[in-house]
């Protein structure tokens, strides 16, 4: 396990309002690039890997089409390319606000690098990333369009690149900042916010950890919980949490160790 290194992710509804097609929340996002490079800053050996979700860019075009179930039509690959492009949009938007914070960031674009089969990842080459991470770079992915060989094309989400990045590399903790405070026992009555969940417990707690509002064709916070538990299962040592970043000062706390929202973890 690499205690210094994280892995982070902005929510989609957190960058962007995810009920609104294609509106970019670019204050939120200016906000989160200096909180990050504050922490840099003050923590010379942290290293970042930074992911971000598609929120009411990717999603929506990917609903139309049903991209994620797979693509064999021209229609469904004319579909495959709308989807790119807004991934790419918002893509761009972020990496914009992290070079204004002086961040050296760099886009590691799924759709050019990974190779899937029924949404499995079997070809990564992860050598560019180790670099970057290696020369104090932050690595950025994101969910995107991949080509995959038994469903010609498909959708691979953040949380699903965090997976196999994390067999890899084992970092110390993953950070998923969103809107929401955490995973909500009762969604959406959100009257019982759980404070961590484990392999054990979560079956329990389950049937109330409902899927998202808005269009999220990779699946709500059920599925999210269900990879990161698989995450930390497979990566001994890792924790994660989930988060608002909503407040200011709320991810810069979280980057700096603070246990913020739910946690979840093995034991």
């Amino acid at each position: 396990m690499n205690s210094n290194l994280v892995f982070l992710k902005l929510g989609g509804s957190l960058i962007t309002v995810k009920a609104q097609p294609h509106t970019p929340r670019l204050d939120v996002l200016e906000r989160l690039a200096q909180e990050i490079a504050q922490v840099r800053a003050e923590n010379k050996k942290l290293k970042i890997l930074l992911g971000h979700g598609s929120g009411s860019y990717g999603h929506v075009a990917a609903s139309q089409h049903q991209t994620r179930q797979g693509v064999k039509s021209v229609e469904g690959w004319h579909g495959f390319v709308e989807v790119w492009h807004q991934a790419a949009e918002l893509n761009h938007m972020v990496m914009q606000a992290l070079s204004q914070a002086d961040l050296p960031a760099l886009a590691f674009p799924p759709s050019a690098m990974v190779f899937s089969r029924g949404r499995a990842i079997v070809d990564w080459n992860l050598e560019p990333i180790f670099n970057a991470l290696d020369q104090g770079l932050v690595p950025v992915v994101y969910g995107d369009v991949v080509f995959d060989q038994k469903l010609g094309g498909t959708i691979l989400s953040t949380e699903e690149l965090f997976a196999y990045l994390a067999a890899h590399m084992e970092p110390g903790r993953l950070l998923f900042a969103g809107k929401e405070p955490g995973v909500w026992r009762d969604y959406p009555t959100n009257t019982d916010l759980l404070k961590e969940i484990t392999p054990t417990t979560f079956p329990r707690v389950e049937s109330g950890v409902k899927d998202s509002s808005s269009p999220d064709v990779t699946g709500g916070m059920d599925n999210k919980v269900r990879k990161i538990l698989w995450i930390i299962e497979h990566a001994p040592g890792t924790s994660a949490s989930i988060f608002s970043a909503e407040q200011p000062g709320n991810l810069r706390r979280a980057l700096n160790g603070k246990m913020l929202g739910t946690t979840i973890h093995c034991t």
